[in-house]
């Protein structure tokens, strides 16, 4: 047992003086033992604790303790409470709990603790609280947990259990109040739990239930959450003449699942209700709820409800409502002035049909807002507040309606003043054309000579060309012949006053000269060019043909080009040059980065390295310098996780429909000259799929691959495999380790994934961290992250979180509050001593802070405290 000079026990000393020691009468032995956040690590001693031989109360929660000792199990048999919760054990649980025949309360939450539930369990009949979620446990719920008749609250979410619940489940525990099976893969239906008559908070989310959920609408239920689920059927049957009572009913979550029908008929008798998630299932075509009276609502959630017509006036009257999400609908109307509700955080109305201009007061309001989106809706604003990357975010397809004086730029002149300016416009265009006339009888003489000029190539003339724009490649030049290369037009998204054409191009990428190539990808080849009117771009040529029309491949493009976000590199043009497409993409001054994490040479990337999006600069020496020295710091690499969190978000859950990026991995994330990460994603897929095999189009890079794509040749890449690729670039970001290829200790640590993943299993997490960062930040939190890429990197897909959910965790992390006390104190966890010397008060999980659930477990009849979700 290790010891040091500011030791909190004196182990030679009277245990009665240990602080938290709680005595008998006499002053002679120890009752109880309260040794919460005192910075315990290691494995507890032997003939230590197992001394306290009629200990009744023992607390050694939020410490580091990574396992238990021999003589542990042979404490009395007066034990009654019990927690060891948010330690960092991480072996199995043995039978020998079952000594303790006098508990009445477990806790061994937050914890890695593994293998099966032991079904031991059942011996301890006095049990009245039951805590094992957040480990490891495999399995199915053991037959024996129904001896425990006395058990009030039960919480074994956050494992990995399977199978179904025992028989007669309901009817063995019919005085439990608090059942929490939440992230598992457990099966079965409602009716498994009929019986259960004194439940006030049921919480199945994230399994896998299915059938009718008429039946779970009993007794005095309080927390209902069943969302991500497979229930189906009609709410609208339930019956509210039943026992159960409406009004007591203070948080309810059925979203994700396949229920249909109409919403609940008498949803006003809920006048309680402080959370309502119906989002995102099969609902019929319905108007807005009668939410009336439902005055304590504060999140209110009917995304993709099939939800017409206008959004009641009633919606106004919600005082206290935090979180307001209606997208995915078919809403019509106006939007209505939220401005008057004074807690709104969250409003989401996008993908609607709402007309009309948002009200100047809810506008204003807006930059007090943590998250807004009208995209996708015929709406109108002046949006002089809003930078040109938030307005592209949350007003997409909206019309800004500044006047001159706010912004000049975006002026509509009416039809007056167009009759008013004929005359001018005329005399201008007579000048015009004059001087257009004049230029060509200057230039004609010399039209000849300058064409001969033009087709000079640097390289050689390429043979059998089809057509005037016709590109042939060895993979290191182009060329082309350019007769007509100033009648064909290349567009720039957001400059559609200036008059490109190929020309311009050629003459940017000197003729697409090797010079100017910065890669070469699974798509074609790109080029830097700085173009006129400012425009400094990668220029992709696709090389791969297609079937669709020019016109086709316009709209596509087109379309790509408003997909916008501020952590996306954006596409802003393109050009079609005979049987050549050219996207043009925003230039990323600071490269991308794989190169800088593995400090590779500036130049053009191996072949073996090509990706659909990835380019390179040469001549960005000085800001290289920058992003160099900041990519040493943990908090830049925070940013960089957390910019390319929020990318994948938005193309996952702000794009409709979503979009799946397919190729998620170091080099597809760039740096522009702000240092802002930026996530490449091309889209270009459906433009060259005609060439190109549809396997490899979802073909995923080495080391980014998800378990699923090599249990399957038929898996397909989706948002899930997306999850994982982030958390491969994660585990990048923390350890400087690349996915493959890299020496790793163990033979079957034969990559990233593997290696990181067996550390954290061990509580080891802080041998991960590269040694470059070390220092630089807290390491409990680098440990966090960790902890979020293990959660992303989940073998089974149902199992990862989504990338909403994973912002909201690397927005919990706060880079910036390192603290060297706290990176001293946490390497106990490698040295493997027991040090009882004080340190910080543990804070509790990221993770768990983040994705807590709707209800937090307590004692006695107030054992639930709402939490805000995020």
């Amino acid at each position: 047992m290790g010891l040091n000079s500011t030791s909190t026990f004196n182990l030679s000393a009277p245990v009665c003086s240990w602080k938290g020691a709680i005595c008998d009468a006499q002053n002679q032995s120890v009752t109880g033992l309260a040794a919460s956040g005192l910075g315990l690590s290691g494995s507890i001693p032997e003939d230590t604790i197992a001394k306290l031989k009629i200990i009744q109360y023992l607390d050694l929660s939020n410490n580091y303790i990574t396992d238990f000792s021999a003589d542990f199990w042979s404490l009395g048999s007066t034990l009654i409470s019990l927690n060891l919760s948010f330690n960092q054990i991480h072996v199995s649980l043995p039978s020998n709990v079952g000594n303790f025949v006098q508990l009445k309360s477990l806790d061994l939450s937050c914890n890695s603790l593994s293998s099966e539930i032991p079904a031991a369990i059942g011996s301890l009949s006095s049990l009245q609280i039951l805590n094992l979620s957040r480990n490891s446990f495999e399995g199915t719920i053991p037959s024996g947990i129904l001896n425990c008749k006395d058990l009030v609250s039960l919480d074994l979410s956050w494992n990995r259990l399977s199978g179904k619940v025992p028989t007669g489940f309901g009817a063995a525990l019919a005085n439990l109040s608090g059942l929490n099976l939440a992230r598992n893969e457990i099966r079965g239906r409602v009716s498994d739990f009929s019986g259960l008559k004194s439940l006030t908070y049921l919480n199945l989310s994230s399994n896998m239930f299915h059938g009718p959920v008429v039946g779970v609408f009993q007794g005095p239920l309080k927390v209902i959450d069943l969302s991500q689920n497979h229930f189906h059927g009609h709410i609208s049957q339930v019956n509210f003449n039943s026992s159960f009572n409406w009004a007591s009913l203070v948080f309810l979550d059925l979203s994700e699942n396949q229920l249909s029908g109409e919403f609940f008929s008498e949803l006003n008798q809920a006048q309680s209700l402080e959370h309502l998630n119906l989002a995102h299932n099969r609902f019929s075509d319905q108007n807005f709820p009668h939410i009336d009276k439902l005055l304590n609502i504060e999140y209110l959630n009917l995304s993709k409800t099939n939800l017409r017509g206008l959004i009641p006036t009633e919606v106004l009257e919600l005082g206290g409502l935090k979180t307001l999400d209606l997208s995915h609908n078919h809403l019509t109307g106006s939007v209505p002035d939220l401005s008057g509700n004074g807690d709104l955080q969250v409003l989401d109305l996008s993908h609607n049909n709402l007309t009309g201009e948002i009200p100047l007061l809810l506008v204003q309001k807006l930059p007090q807002m943590a998250e807004f989106n009208f995209s996708y809706n015929n709406v109108s604003l002046c949006a002089a507040k809003f930078s040109p990357e938030l307005f592209m975010t949350a007003f997409s397809g909206a019309q800004d309606d500044c006047p001159i004086a706010a912004n000049p730029a975006l002026f509509r002149r009416n039809k007056a003043q167009h009759k008013e300016l004929m005359p001018a416009l005329a005399i201008m265009f007579s000048i015009l054309f004059c001087l257009a006339g004049f230029i060509c009888l200057v230039f004609s003489c010399r039209r000849s000579s300058w064409l001969w000029a033009v087709k000079q190539l640097p390289r050689k003339e390429v043979k059998n060309a089809s057509g005037p724009f016709s590109f042939q490649t060895d993979s290191t030049t182009w060329v082309a012949d350019v007769k007509l290369a100033t009648s064909v037009p290349a567009v720039v998204f957001n400059k559609p006053l200036l008059n490109l054409t190929f020309a311009d191009l050629l003459s940017a990428t000197s003729h697409f000269n090797r010079e100017a190539l910065l890669a070469e990808g699974r798509f074609g080849p790109v080029y830097r060019g700085f173009l006129p009117g400012g425009v400094n771009a990668a220029i992709k040529v696709l090389v791969h043909g297609s079937t669709m029309t020019d016109e086709e491949i316009a709209r596509e493009l087109e379309r790509l080009g408003r997909i916008k976000h501020p952590n996306l590199v954006p596409l802003i043009g393109y050009c079609l040059a005979g049987d050549q497409r050219i996207a043009m993409y925003e230039y990323m001054e600071n490269g991308n980065l794989q190169n800088l994490l593995y400090d590779l040479p500036l130049g053009i990337q191996k072949t073996e390295d090509w990706s659909m999006d990835t380019w390179e600069g040469e001549d960005i020496s000085s800001v290289r310098i920058s992003a160099s020295e900041g990519v040493t710091t943990w908090t830049f690499r925070h940013k960089i996780a957390l910019g390319t969190a929020r990318a994948l978000s938005f193309l996952h859950h702000g794009c409709f429909p979503s979009i799946t990026h397919r190729d998620v991995k170091a080099s597809s994330i760039y740096l522009g000259s702000s240092l802002e990460p930026r996530l490449s994603y091309s889209g270009l897929a459906k433009i060259v799929e005609s060439e190109l095999d549809e396997n490899e189009l979802s073909m995923v890079s080495p080391g980014y691959s998800p378990p699923e794509f090599s249990r399957s040749e038929l898996a397909l890449a989706t948002s899930k495999s997306d999850v994982y690729a982030f958390g491969v670039v994660l585990f990048e970001l923390i350890t400087g380790k690349k996915p493959v290829g890299d020496d790793y200790p163990d033979e079957k640590d034969s990559n990233l994934v593997n290696w990181v993943r067996g550390l954290v299993r061990k509580n080891q997490g802080l041998k991960a961290i590269d040694p470059k960062i070390r220092g630089t930040g807290s390491a409990m939190q680098i440990v966090e992250a960790l902890r979020i890429g293990y959660l992303c990197t989940a073998d089974l897909p149902l199992k990862r979180p989504n990338m909403q959910q994973i912002v909201g965790l690397l927005k919990d992390i706060d880079p910036a509050a390192g603290d060297l006390n706290e990176i001293s104190a946490s390497r106990h966890c490698e040295e493997g001593d027991l040090d009882f010397s004080p340190v910080p008060e543990k804070k509790k999980s990221i993770v768990d802070a983040e994705e807590e659930d709707a209800a937090n477990f307590l004692s006695g009849n107030d054992f639930f405290n709402l939490q805000e979700r995020p």
